[in-house]
């Protein structure tokens, strides 16, 4: 059930997602960029990010 909402979230709102996993770091900061110049490479990041 929480792979399920962590994909929920990685596509509603990718830097959620990331922080949820990761926390504050380099890949944080690399989703907000990606998320900030265009939804789809935020979320593709996230998505990667949860599945990995």
């Amino acid at each position: 059930m929480g792979k399920i909402l962590m994909i929920v979230l990685s596509v509603l709102v990718p830097p959620v997602a990331v922080f949820l996993q990761r926390g504050v770091g380099a890949d944080l900061v690399i989703n907000v960029v990606l998320w900030i110049l265009g939804a789809v490479p935020g979320i593709v990041h996230a998505l990667y990010i949860t599945l990995k």
